[in-house]
Formats: structure tokens, C-alpha cells, sequence
């Protein structure tokens, strides 16, 4: 059974003790894939549908709650590099988010009565405040999950065959809780419309989806091992060293040029993600087909990951968002010409745009996933040190709020153009039995919205990766010279090789922890093939503890 698992999954190496790992470590993805989306599809138009917040108001909670959850990943990153226990520097932290994770997607969808026509402001400082506490539930299971990546997986191609298997355990959340989602509106009779009497259902799905996620995070936790970190020696904590440790981070061209490039991936999926349920509701008004469209956009990005895993595999990790990213483009660009209507053209087109954009965006969110572990490797060449925390949470800083910000935007945007949202396009239809009319202003608005700005921000995206230069035989190269530093105290490199180094950091040698104190030679091994060799550290260390 183990080998017809492993041959299904597409990964190499011994079931027992490369691909079982794997699955234990991925488990926690199924929450966080599955959660996000979730919010993602249903979070704004519960808030302005069921609620009654305006589009406005809705994309403030966003927005507060986002750059709340920013500030707070860099604090949990200090916090896990920080951390000494036998167990290791992340694992605990899984566990004790899972009660605070629970609770607060529960009160995502319960308002407790209020509402955004009667209470406008008790009604958005209550989601405020609940959001705020969701995102930092899941800010401290997902940072100390992301950041134990590193350190389980050194290898080039390991890294990539964790977070392949890490995708799919991403869809097999996703799946079942859009299916509870789907089956639970259907028996309160909200699946064709979302409005405000579809309170309760929302309720039930919050209760349901809360057990569903902590299930998977803690036999991510119950399960994972980690190496003892209990030799950390850290510096005094105070306000200059969290400075000078985010600073450092930038310093790594490499990171510079992964941070951009999936800066504006974000731009591009963050614009269509909070706007396709009005792209859906009011420009298409094929709101009856949401379900069903997103069925289809999940199977088209699941779809996807055998062609992505296989590029990246052969050829690199740039490849697959170099080819299937135009397809994305083209998918977005089905919003420029959408019109309302339920005629067969018009649902076959909108069909396609579910088809296409998924696939084409899955290319480029492969290769930001795939990148990123590497760029720990490149951190210690310059500081010495492992800060995989440190490296994970200052990118989500930025990204994060101006994730927040591109939400309260959308919002602000949408109204601006004089889309109508809510309650008042429910009555105008239930009392006329007509589809209501947005203005040529409001269209525009979520045409820019769902289309004009993710097609520029993918193609910027697709230009600057690019520029990304990192191999899998740099790669190896950085982590054979780190290990020999670390062995022997010493390093020393080829010409060739320091070139290339400092290509990837952006940083001469010199200025390195990995080019300083260099009073001996000891060149790079390599094996009969010329693979460089990585070295083990000259100290006795269990590798995985007994006692979780």
C-alpha cells in the first residue's frame, strides 16, 4: 500500500522515512488550505449579504484584521527562533493555537444578532475584533509550520516533494470543506442566494469547520518531530536587535528578488480573490453556478500540480510559472468582456475563465512555494545563523498588509463605481422577479477589480522571476560550503564558486559570515559525478527525539 501511495503522490525515496513525514508534517495544510479558502469565497459576501455591512465597511474588517496579523508574524517569528525545548522550536506552538483557532472561526460566522443596517458600527468593530483573534490563532500555527520546513527538509528536491505533498494535502481541506459548505447551505436552502436569512447556516458551518481544521493541526503536531534546539544561544531581546534582525533579511538579493515577484502574485490573486464573488453575484449574475464554478476552479488548480511537480522536478523551479502563468492571464482576461445573462455563451465563457485562471495561477504559487525554503540557506551563508522565522515573517509582514490594504481597496473601489450590494438588491428582486441592474460605472469597477490589475500585476510577477537566479546546483554548492564552514571553521572556494555566491546573495564574500576567518584551506568535496558533497557537523546530535 505504502509504494502504491508513494507512486500516487509522485515522490521519491522509502515510504517509512521519506514519504510518511511528509504526510505527517502536511496534515496542518489541510487547515490551512482549507480556512483560507473558505473566507476567501464566502468571508466578504457573508459580511455584506447576511450582515448588511456595506462594501466599505467589509473591507476595513479586511484590512484591519490583515495588517493585524502582519504585525504579528514577525513577533512570532523572533518567538520560535528564539525557542529552547528538547522538542524543538516550533512544535508546541501548534498546539496550544489550535483552541484559539477554533473558537475564532466560530465567531467568524456568528454575529450574535447584529447587523450592519441597524448597528453599522458595533456590527464592524465585533468582526474587527473576531478576525483580529482568528488571524492570530492562525498566525501562530502557520508560522511555526512554515518555518519548520527548512529544517526538515534540506535537500533541493526534498523541499519540493514536502510541499507537493503539502498541495494536495492543501486541496484535500479544501475539497471537504467546500463540500460541508455546499451541503449545509443547501439544507437551510442558501445555496442559490445568500442573504440575510442565512444566518444559521453560517453558524453551522463555523462549528463544523472549527472540529474539521483542529483535527488536522494536531496530527501535524501529535505526529512531526523536531531536533532539540535547547544549544540556541540567543542574544539580548530589544528593540535594536529586532531591527538589525530585518535588515539583515533584506540584504539577500535572493530573498529581494523572491519578494517582489510574489509581492505582485499577491497583487494579482489578492484583487481577484476579493472581488470574484461580485465578478460572479453582480457582473455575471450567475450566482446560482458559484458552487459549481468553484468546483471547477478547484479541480482545474488540482489538476495542474501533476504538470507543475514534473517541470519543476526536470527542470527547475522557474519553469512551470514560466509556462502555465499565460494561461492565467487569460483567464483573468474573460472579465474584461463578461456580460449578465444566463445565456449558454456567456456561462461557457465564465466557465473557461474557471478553468484557465486557476491552472495558469497554480505556476507562479508552485514556484513561490518551492523558492522560498531556499532562501534560509542563503541567510546563513551571510549571518551564520539558521532564522528560518525571521526570513518567513518579514515577508509576510509586507505582504500581508498590503493584502489589507488591496482589500479595504477592492471595497472602496466597488462603491466608488456604485455597486450595490446587500439587502437592497435582494428585495428589489424578490419584488419585481427581475435581475437588479448595476450601473456601467458599477461594471467597470469590478472589471478593474477582477481583471485590469491582476493581468498587470502577472505580468509583472512572470518578468521578474525572471530575474531569479538561484539553481539546484547553487543550491547544493551554498549548503556543502556552509557545512564545511560549520565542520572545520574554514571554507574555501573557487573563483567560480565565490562569483556565484555572491551573485545569489548580493553580498562580496568578504562582508559574509561564510567568507570571514577563512585561515585555512578546506575546498568544497565532490563525489566521482562532481555533485558537491554536504558534510556533517562534527557534534553528536539525535536527528529525531524519541519524546515528542
Amino acid at each position: 500500500m505504502g509504494e502504491k501511495i508513494k507512486k500516487l503522490i509522485g515522490v521519491e525515496g522509502d515510504f517509512k522515512t521519506t514519504i510518511l513525514p511528509m504526510i505527517n508534517y502536511s496534515y496542518a495544510n489541510m487547515y490551512m488550505g482549507g480556512a483560507g479558502y473558505i473566507i476567501g469565497m464566502y468571508f466578504t459576501v457573508f459580511l455584506t449579504d447576511v450582515v448588511n455591512l456595506s462594501l466599505n465597511q467589509a473591507g476595513i474588517v479586511v484590512m484591519i484584521a490583515t495588517i493585524w496579523d502582519a504585525i504579528t508574524d514577525p513577533i512570532m517569528g523572533i518567538i520560535t527562533d528564539r525557542t529552547r525545548s528538547k522538542t524543538g522550536k516550533h512544535r508546541r506552538y501548534l498546539l496550544w493555537g489550535i483552541p484559539v483557532m477554533a473558537v475564532s472561526y466560530i465567531l467568524l460566522w456568528n454575529s450574535f444578532g447584529l447587523n450592519g443596517i441597524e448597528n453599522p458600527t458595533k456590527t464592524m468593530i465585533y468582526f474587527v475584533l473576531v478576525y483580529m483573534l482568528y488571524k492570530t490563532a492562525y498566525t501562530i500555527i502557520g508560522v511555526p509550520h512554515t518555518a519548520m520546513l527548512p529544517e526538515l527538509a534540506p535537500e533541493y528536491n526534498l523541499r519540493t516533494q514536502y510541499n507537493s505533498v503539502g498541495y494536495l494535502f492543501n486541496s484535500a481541506g479544501m475539497v471537504p470543506a467546500f463540500g460541508i459548505v455546499v451541503v449545509i447551505l443547501s439544507l437551510f436552502g442558501s445555496n442559490d442566494n445568500i442573504t440575510s436569512e442565512s444566518k444559521k447556516p453560517f453558524l453551522v458551518i463555523g462549528i463544523v469547520l472549527a472540529i474539521f481544521f483542529s483535527i488536522a493541526v494536531f496530527l501535524t503536531y501529535s505526529k512531526t518531530r523536531e531536533k532539540s534546539s535547547l544549544d540556541i544561544k540567543n542574544e539580548k531581546l530589544d528593540i535594536p536587535y529586532i531591527i538589525r534582525e530585518y535588515v539583515l533579511v533584506f540584504k539577500n538579493k535572493s530573498f529581494r528578488q523572491y519578494f517582489f515577484m510574489s509581492l505582485a502574485y499577491q497583487f494579482s490573486t489578492g484583487f481577484y480573490a476579493n472581488s470574484k464573488v461580485y465578478y460572479i453575484k453582480y457582473l455575471a449574475n450567475q450566482y446560482s453556478k458559484y458552487a459549481l464554478f468553484n468546483a471547477v476552479a478547484g479541480v482545474a488548480e488540482a489538476g495542474a500540480f501533476p504538470l507543475n511537480y514534473a517541470l519543476t522536478m526536470k527542470h527547475g523551479k522557474k519553469k512551470c510559472g514560466n509556462i502555465v502563468t499565460p494561461l492565467m492571464v487569460a483567464g483573468l482576461a474573460i472579465g474584461l468582456i463578461m456580460q449578465p445573462g444566463g445565456s449558454f455563451l456567456w456561462v461557457a465563457l465564465m466557465m473557461v475563465s474557471m478553468l484557465l485562471y486557476p491552472f495558469g495561477m497554480s505556476g507562479l504559487g508552485f514556484v513561490s512555494t518551492n523558492i522560498f525554503p531556499d532562501l534560509t540557506d542563503v541567510d546563513e551563508l551571510i549571518t551564520g545563523r539558521r532564522r528560518e522565522g525571521v526570513i518567513s515573517t518579514f515577508s509576510t509582514l509586507i505582504k500581508k498588509s498590503i493584502s489589507g490594504v488591496m482589500a479595504a481597496l477592492v471595497g472602496f473601489t466597488l462603491q466608488g463605481f456604485g455597486l450595490v450590494t446587500g439587502d437592497t438588491v435582494s428585495k428589489y428582486e424578490e419584488a419585481t422577479g427581475n435581475l437588479f441592474a448595476q450601473t456601467d460605472s458599477a461594471v467597470w469597477g469590478v472589471r478593474i477589480c477582477v481583471a485590469v490589475i491582476p493581468i498587470v500585476a502577472a505580468i509583472i510577477a512572470l518578468i521578474l522571476l525572471k530575474n531569479f537566479k538561484m539553481t539546484k546546483d547553487d543550491h547544493t554548492m551554498i549548503r556543502a560550503a556552509v557545512a564545511t564552514k560549520k565542520k572545520y571553521g574554514s571554507v574555501t572556494l573557487t573563483e567560480d564558486e565565490k562569483k556565484r555566491i555572491e551573485l545569489i546573495s548580493g553580498q562580496k564574500l568578504e562582508n559574509t559570515w561564510l567568507g570571514q576567518n577563512n585561515t585555512e584551506e578546506h575546498f568544497l568535496e565532490t563525489n566521482e559525478k562532481g555533485e558537491y558533497i554536504i558534510l556533517i557537523e562534527m557534534k553528536k546530535e539525535k536527528e529525531v527525539l524519541e519524546n515528542g
